[in-house]
């Protein structure tokens, strides 16, 4: 991994290019604690909005401020959609991160989906799309309306792509449309199970109802983005609720059909870091590629006197996530090729 640092090297601990904040699966409700599905690990519904406090108090403060903040998904938890109080908890969450200096990119995750349509998520305060930049001679490389995705430039010569993993998916849509048909046909093919969000017995456990994936057409736009990063030199750091590293995940977790989505992200050799949240407990692994996949700790699932979140110091030749509480520091070196 990191190699003894030489005074005055490029890898020594000078000024980072850039940095950027990272939390996820918040899952803000104003509930008493409870527990997981499996009820093995509590959740924190009320204090996951404390801990917000005090990652937006620590970026504010940082001596080299985050040019922005990455929120990965799982804003509010599917419990305010049964109590009828998902856009009090939404505005107030969202009112939290007002106290923010710098920008937040918001992924969409399924608790988005218990609590709103997709359609009323396109007109709301998560979607960040707005942040979006443009490459304007390559029209190819502009996301269509059909799915939650687009890309920026932080720094020049990185790229950040933000993916929709719920493109396919069953949840937040209408179910007399064609796309719920497809999507339902898709997963009952790989799910025979009666309770969709059970894997049991699954070859693919990954076909679960609170999953998703990607389409043919957000993989296509993927792939003309990293073709036009390739060529012009960039580095990509690619973020999506959803993980797609076996290894970084358990396998109940990952997107659909990940196969897909690592394929095209290994033609290319643009990719350094794909970002997700979803596990709640965390995860890492270097893929052969030298992509450095990382599954960021929940808030919902971390005590009071703990935190969860990070930020990422970006450097020409390595990413440091300095973490916070239960999130760990992780030194992530480019391979010989990415190196600036």
């Amino acid at each position: 991994m990191a190699d003894k640092l030489v005074p005055g090297s490029p890898a020594d601990a000078s000024e980072p290019l850039f940095s950027f904040g990272v939390i996820a699966d918040i899952q803000y409700a104003d509930l008493e604690d409870g527990y997981n599905y499996q009820r093995s690990r509590r959740r924190y519904y009320r204090h996951s909005l404390i801990h917000l406090q005090g990652a937006i108090e620590d970026w504010n403060k940082e001596s080299s401020m985050p040019c922005c903040v990455l929120q990965l998904g799982d804003i509010i938890d599917g419990y305010n959609a049964q109590y009828k109080v998902s856009e009090k908890s939404l505005e107030l969450v969202m009112n939290t991160f007002q106290m923010l200096k710098v920008p937040v990119h918001h992924t969409w995750g399924n608790h988005e989906f218990y609590n709103f349509s997709r359609d009323y998520l396109a007109n709301s305060k998560l979607n960040s799309k707005f942040l979006e930049d443009q490459i304007v001679q390559h029209p190819e490389t502009t996301p269509s309306e059909n799915y939650y995705a687009y890309h920026f430039v932080p720094f020049p010569k990185f790229r950040f792509i933000l993916l929709d993993s719920y493109d396919l998916s069953v949840l937040g849509i209408d179910p007399s449309s064609p796309k719920y048909e497809q999507c339902m046909k898709m997963l009952r093919e790989h799910n025979p199970n009666v309770e969709l969000n059970s894997p049991q017995g699954l070859s693919e456990p990954q076909y679960v109802q609170f999953n998703g994936g990607f389409s043919q057409e957000q993989l296509n736009w993927l792939n003309e983005v990293l073709t036009f990063s390739d060529t012009n030199q960039e580095k990509v750091v690619i973020v999506s609720h959803l993980p797609i590293y076996p290894e970084a995940s358990d396998s109940v977790c990952l997107a659909w059909n990940y196969v897909d989505a690592l394929s095209i992200i290994w033609s290319h050799k643009c990719v350094v870091c794909f970002l997700a949240g979803h596990t709640h407990d965390g995860g890492y692994s270097e893929d052969p590629f030298g992509v450095h996949h990382v599954n960021l700790e929940g808030v919902i699932e971390t005590a009071p006197d703990s935190q969860a979140f990070g930020t990422v110091h970006v450097y020409p030749d390595r990413m440091l996530l300095k973490g916070r509480g239960r999130v760990p520091d992780r030194i992530m070196t480019y391979t010989r090729e990415q190196a600036l």
